[in-house]
């Protein structure tokens, strides 16, 4: 079981990511803290395998704060979860060496697939081997096959069936024609459709209107 701890200073935010943690096979939350201080002190009692970060705390700087924590549990992995955009942020965020960069808000799925990710990959090197194979790498750092793993429930099959949409398509499509299209829900057509946009392989533009802007989206000529 991997133990996280939640650092937010928000506590109704923490108790709502304690809940998607906890809804996340193989995860379980030992603690919650506010403050930076209180971080230190759960971390060196807790010992954590993953501490859920937020940026923006009351007493110090997320960033400045995992150096400390590090120092009391010093093979502690972190995840920053926090509203903090700033390109600048995110570089030093990387180059603290956190295992990912979530920006809030963010969704029950969007988290899972992180920590599910981070379950594969960083769990996956078992301590028992000397020696990482390339393939242990590649998962690590989410280049397997040359592109990051499928969500959870979607197939290959349904994906290139997306791409065939699109690409047979004279103008963008939003993801309830293509979902029609499909003959697959809304919400399938457009997990899809989102991992075709993080995969850089689609343009996606906002359409204004009524309500909130629509999504809509264009497969990108083969390079």
């Amino acid at each position: 079981m991997i133990k996280v701890l939640i650092v937010d200073d928000d506590f109704m935010v923490a108790k709502v990511h304690a809940g998607f943690i906890q809804r996340t096979p193989g995860f379980a939350v030992v603690g919650a803290a506010h403050t930076g201080a209180d971080a230190i002190l759960k971390t060196k009692e807790l010992q954590p395998d993953l501490v859920l970060l937020d940026i923006h705390l009351p007493d110090v700087n997320g960033l400045d704060l995992m150096l400390q924590l590090r120092k009391v549990a010093p093979r502690l992995d972190v995840l920053v979860i926090s509203a903090a955009r700033e390109v600048e942020t995110v570089r030093r965020a990387l180059r603290g060496g956190i295992v990912h960069y979530l920006i809030k808000p963010f969704s029950q799925t969007d988290l899972q697939e992180r920590l599910e990710h981070y379950r594969i990959a960083y769990q996956g090197l078992d301590s028992s081997k000397n020696v990482a194979e390339q393939s242990d790498v590649n998962r690590l750092f989410g280049v397997e096959g040359g592109q990051r793993p499928l969500p959870k429930g979607c197939s290959p099959e349904t994906l290139e069936r997306v791409e065939q949409v699109l690409g047979s398509s004279d103008t963008d499509l939003s993801a309830a024609e293509v979902a029609d299209l499909l003959g697959t829900s809304r919400v399938s057509a457009r997990r899809y459709l989102e991992y075709l946009n993080d995969e850089g392989r689609v343009d996606v533009r906002l359409k204004y209107g009524a309500g909130r802007p629509e999504r809509r989206y264009a497969l990108k000529p083969a390079a």
